[in-house]
């Protein structure tokens, strides 16, 4: 039974906190918010003894913590847990700069820690069909992450909260590192950007292109990849893939075959992961290294603007 807790009940924290409660061979011992309503409701629904500092949470015997609290605390709060030698998942971005995710992943390594984060989308059905049918011939990806205003987002721009998504996203699917990045953004309702456009070549050679923004009145998540082979649009949302073979000049036309969904919480998939490496002592499947890797292609962004 591995004894696990939650710092943060935002809206993502409720979510990891749900898929702990209803998971074999886990026991939520504690979660851990500063609003005091937060708490009553975990424990009227879940059962769960609630604190209001980090102090008294990390007191309990804890094997592992999901940490879900706005990115400018990432890292005070990941180092304290790091300090106290229990396993953590640090939800996207790793922290508010490289610098402190450098720091985060170097005390990690040194107490001999697992870190990692919740870079979520890896663990989309379709991000994972599509991984699967991109080979070596692949030329471009273009990846669409757009929506409404977030009201629960008020400590950092688009790139860093959607964008990181993809940027990751571009990494994974391509399995390189990025050669050359740079974006254009804009902030129209606020003091951070609420609309970008990023462009990027890979190591491998690959082209990568993310729009990105919350001025957009509907969400839409689409990955479109051209390969020499094929062609392969995927929706993260309906986690429909379609694959378009090249173009036949004796039919005219493209030969499509449809990936049916493969409906997956993927939450759930991620927390499963996550706990499965710490109870096997196995590598996480999402590294800190991988969340560094994210910030310093921010960075990087932000620079060359």
């Amino acid at each position: 039974m591995l004894k696990v807790g939650v710092i943060g009940l935002g809206s993502m924290g409720k979510i990891h906190l749900r898929n702990y409660c209803e998971m074999p061979d886990v026991q939520v011992v504690g979660v851990m918010d500063v609003a005091q309503g937060n708490l009553d409701d975990a424990r009227q629904r879940f059962g769960v003894a609630g604190f209001t500092t980090l102090e008294e949470l990390l007191a309990l015997e804890l094997d592992a913590v999901s940490i879900s609290v706005p990115t400018v605390l990432h890292f005070e709060v990941a180092m304290q847990v790091i300090e106290r030698g229990v396993a953590l998942l640090v939800e996207k971005p790793l922290a508010a700069t490289a610098e402190q995710g450098r720091q985060l992943v170097e005390m990690a390594r040194l107490k001999g820690v697992p870190l990692m984060v919740g870079h979520i989308e890896r663990f989309n059905p379709a991000v994972q069909r599509v991984k699967e049918l991109v080979g070596d011939d692949l030329i471009s990806l273009s990846i669409e992450r757009v929506g409404p205003f977030p009201v629960r987002i008020q400590d950092v721009g688009v790139i860093r909260d959607l964008g990181s998504h993809d940027i990751d996203l571009l990494r994974f699917l391509t399995g390189s590192n990025f050669q050359s990045v740079s974006g254009v953004f804009s902030a129209s309702m606020g003091k951070h950007e609420d609309s970008a456009v990023i462009t990027a070549k890979m190591e491998n050679g690959v082209l990568g292109h993310i729009t990105t923004n919350w001025v957009t009145p509907f969400r839409s998540r689409k990955i479109r990849a051209a390969c020499k082979s094929r062609f392969i649009e995927a929706n993260l949302m309906t986690q429909e893939v379609r694959e378009y073979s090249p173009f036949s000049n004796e039919e005219k036309t493209y030969n499509v075959r449809e990936w049916p969904a493969v409906q997956r919480e993927q939450m759930r998939e991620e927390l499963t992961q996550f706990l499965a490496a710490v109870r096997d002592k196995t590598p996480v499947p999402i590294s800190g290294e991988d969340g560094l890797e994210v910030l310093t292609v921010i960075e990087r962004i932000f620079a060359g603007a």
